[in-house]
């Protein structure tokens, strides 16, 4: 459910460091196929190149996205829109169908701090973990983080 509301109040802070997730429509497993979470991956390194984002960290699950990145010149709505706009046409044209991928809107969380930039980096990298993709941290396929990190929690 998206609400017109969420919008009150955001910011988007150019050359701020954003955590973003976006979610599949009906949290249908569009990622639970490898072919479809490397055509999403893939769009990570092509944003930043275009200099949209600074990806510092992100991961491809079944059903969502985590997405940790350094805005670049557009506003925050611009780029999330750009990836899920971009993800949806080559799905799209992969299963040779129209439809909708994502669910309206995205969450948006703004980093402040280096510690918040750990905090959201190892939860980022742990999703997998949590939900039983893989069995520690850099084992999951399509995870990356800019930074080595160890699971404390073992």
């Amino acid at each position: 459910m998206n609400s017109p509301r969420l919008r009150i109040g955001r910011v988007s802070m150019i050359h701020h460091a954003y955590e973003l997730t976006m979610v599949c429509e009906h949290r249908r497993p569009w990622f639970s196929h490898p072919a479809n979470a490397r055509i999403v991956a893939e769009l990570f390194p092509q944003l930043d190149e275009q200099r949209l984002t600074e990806s510092l960290a992100w991961v491809v699950m079944p059903d969502h996205v985590h997405w940790l990145f350094q805005l670049g010149e557009r506003p925050l709505s611009h780029v999330a829109q750009r990836f899920k706009s971009r993800s949806a046409l080559l799905l799209n044209r992969l299963h040779h169908r129209q439809g909708r991928i994502w669910q309206t809107g995205y969450h948006d969380h703004c980093l402040r701090s280096d510690e918040s930039f750990r905090r959201h980096a190892f939860y980022v990298m742990e999703n997998p973990v949590r939900a039983g993709l893989a069995s520690r941290i850099g084992e999951y396929p399509f995870a990356w983080c800019r930074w080595p990190l160890e699971d404390d929690s073992r």
